[in-house]
């Protein structure tokens, strides 16, 4: 059965179509949840909160991607709960390898020759970025979660935060630099390539 079939047998009340939904897509939700809030059980509720506004909104679906129209009820569930419990998210990110510019990928997190010291600080580094992301507003955040660690790309993320590919685009560059500017401020911390030299310092 189809992606559509089930969405339109779900909506003619057909509950076993509406669940099959849900397990495809309930582990993609609470990771998107978990990385924005940092917390599995903030992120288990939000989670099923938006399993019911799925529920619930499933008659205004019209069409085109099922999987950002889901992701952006789970996202404004995120939203919700971080409004109810009265705290920032921090997002430990795992962003895999992107090629292009520094601003343009995912570098800002990634070392390519892993040794002994860098293990040895891995808790140290991620403590480092978390406290960088806390510092990011929310805008910014969101849209560096969808691309780097869902791996949306930003058509997606577009639908999901009703913005431009374009504000998307300038949304993540900013996040992006913000965060390679932020963990400058951790040096020795930072893996070997992405240390200022003193001549980039001056």
């Amino acid at each position: 059965m189809t992606e559509q079939e089930l969405i339109e047998q779900a909506l003619e009340g057909d509950l076993d179509a509406f669940n099959t939904l849900v397990l495809q897509y309930q582990d993609l939700a609470y990771n998107v949840a978990y990385h924005i809030m940092d917390d599995p059980a903030a992120a288990a509720d939000a989670t099923q909160e938006a399993v019911i506004s799925m529920y619930r909104k499933l008659d205004t679906y019209r069409g085109g991607s099922f999987k950002s129209w889901f992701l952006r009820i789970v996202t404004n569930a995120c939203y919700d709960e971080l409004r109810r419990i009265n705290r920032r998210p921090s997002v430990p990110l795992q962003p895999e390898n992107s090629e292009g510019e520094l601003i343009d990928s995912a570098e800002w997190m990634e070392d390519n020759s892993p040794g002994p010291e860098q293990n040895a600080s891995n808790e140290e580094i991620q403590q480092a970025i978390q406290s960088c992301l806390e510092n990011l507003e929310e805008k910014f955040r969101i849209v560096l979660v969808l691309v780097d660690i869902s791996g949306e790309d930003y058509a997606s993320v577009a639908q999901i935060i009703h913005r431009p590919i374009g504000t998307v685009k300038s949304r993540l560059s900013r996040a992006r630099q913000k965060m390679q500017s932020c963990l400058q401020g951790f040096g020795e911390l930072l893996p070997e390539k992405f240390r200022l030299n003193d001549e980039e310092k001056s």
